[in-house]
């Protein structure tokens, strides 16, 4: 009998599983598919997944450079929330927030969706008035926000200094009870399985390196790996490389890109059962189920797609983690790591059609590309079906910044904008 060790045990797990078997045998790409999705991420999985779900369209393959959910969704800090201040955007993060909360049964995959609630901090008289407005704007969309005040806050989580003695005192927060976190990977690789299931082809491995555009309208893309692959329609989802991606096919996008920090302590007993954030200090906090303090800080100041930490950013974000939480003073940081974000200017998504006919574009997210998987995938599966922006992807068209019809969400987003 064969032994396997180490990384061998695992591929011949997942080879010997019906349910895994498509995924990890990457299946050789047809001539032709109705439609090609660049970006084998949650939000390209989830595009996939309602196209074939919603849509009945199963001649779809996902195409992902590396490894199915291997980017940002690897990276990023877990947080779920859809108290967003503009109606274009609360409407789309709610509608994600509707489907994480019948996810895991819609899956039948467990995706730890927890609703532990989420606390954003106010310091400041403008911050306050900034809450009550946002809180206000939220429960007229129909999403779920209090306003608490310092006592209030401390009943949540007894170990925050709520008293006036650090540098940014707490006087007051908002509150969004349905709110929480997710596994990260766990959803990638919840919307691969049920995608996978219903016969949409899983490319891993396959870079993308030119989009085929002929009299203007893209036909198909050119791989590293597969040569030339056709397509009606391309949904391109890459994350924190949607402009090089823009680049091949010969427009430009208004998007920046910067690494996005966070980092993880040793894992410790449970003690915080919430998410608390603070736009004010630049950081935010939760506590995974392996017991690791999960911290997010800020995007760095400069542009550039390095997935590693900088150590500046994350003694800034520890140093108002531990003014918050004296009792985490004594924790180690485990390790640190960067993503990839691409950002708007109005710190809104680009869910859109592009000036190449059949070739559509969905990115952008900042710091919101998470919380909004399911919604973003449900959302964008619509658009590419019909070849046209649904009602409510057409607020987010990359031609708002041609005729000013901006979404300004930099007041309502957690840390970074």
């Amino acid at each position: 009998m064969q032994k396997y060790s180490g990384f061998g045990l695992l591929k011949h797990a997942l080879s010997h599983h019906e349910n895994w078997q498509r995924v990890w045998r990457n299946p050789v790409p047809k001539k032709k598919y109705d439609v090609v999705i660049v970006g084998g991420g949650g939000h390209g999985l989830a595009t996939a997944y309602y196209l074939a779900k919603v849509h009945n369209i199963t001649n779809i393959a996902v195409l992902e450079k590396g490894y199915l959910g291997g980017g940002n969704t690897a990276r990023n800090t877990t947080i779920v929330r859809s108290n967003y201040l503009w109606d274009e955007s609360a409407k789309l993060y709610e509608h994600a927030m509707k489907l994480w909360e019948g996810l895991s049964q819609d899956l039948n995959y467990n995706v730890m969706f927890s609703q532990r609630g989420v606390l954003n901090l106010g310091h400041t008289l403008q911050d306050m008035r900034d809450i009550s407005r946002r809180v206000n704007a939220n429960r007229l969309n129909g999403i779920d926000g209090e306003v608490l005040d310092p006592q209030q806050i401390k009943e949540i989580v007894p170990m925050m200094d709520c008293s006036d003695r650090p540098r940014y005192p707490i006087m007051g927060a908002s509150w969004q009870p349905r709110g929480g976190v997710a596994r990260h990977d766990a959803v990638a690789w919840g919307f691969a399985r049920a995608a996978d299931a219903l016969g949409v082809d899983l490319i891993q491995q396959c870079e993308v390196v030119d989009f085929i555009i002929e009299d203007g309208a893209a036909t198909g893309v050119r791989t590293k790996t597969h040569g030339s692959i056709s397509a009606d329609r391309i949904g391109c989802v890459t994350a924190g490389n949607s402009s090089v991606m823009a680049k091949m096919a010969g427009f430009k996008l208004p998007l920046e890109s910067h690494p996005l920090q966070a980092l993880v302590s040793e894992p410790i007993k449970p003690i915080l059962d919430t998410v608390v954030m603070s736009n004010h200090v630049h950081g935010y906090i939760s506590q995974s189920d392996k017991g690791d303090l999960v911290i997010g800080a800020g995007i760095d100041g400069y542009n550039g797609y390095g997935q590693r930490g900088s150590y500046h950013t994350i003694e800034h974000t520890v140093q108002a983690i531990v003014e918050l939480f004296p009792v985490f003073s004594r924790v180690r940081m485990n390790r640190q790591w960067g993503g990839i974000v691409d950002t708007c200017p109005d710190a809104c998504p680009i869910i859109s059609a592009t000036p190449v006919e059949n070739l559509f574009f969905n990115c952008g997210w900042g710091t919101g590309g998470f919380k909004a998987t399911p919604g973003s995938g449900h959302v964008f599966a619509e658009t590419l079906a019909a070849g046209e922006a649904s009602e409510m992807a057409k607020p987010f068209s990359m031609f708002r910044f041609h005729d000013g019809a901006l979404i300004d969400e930099h007041g309502a987003a957690g840390v970074a904008h």
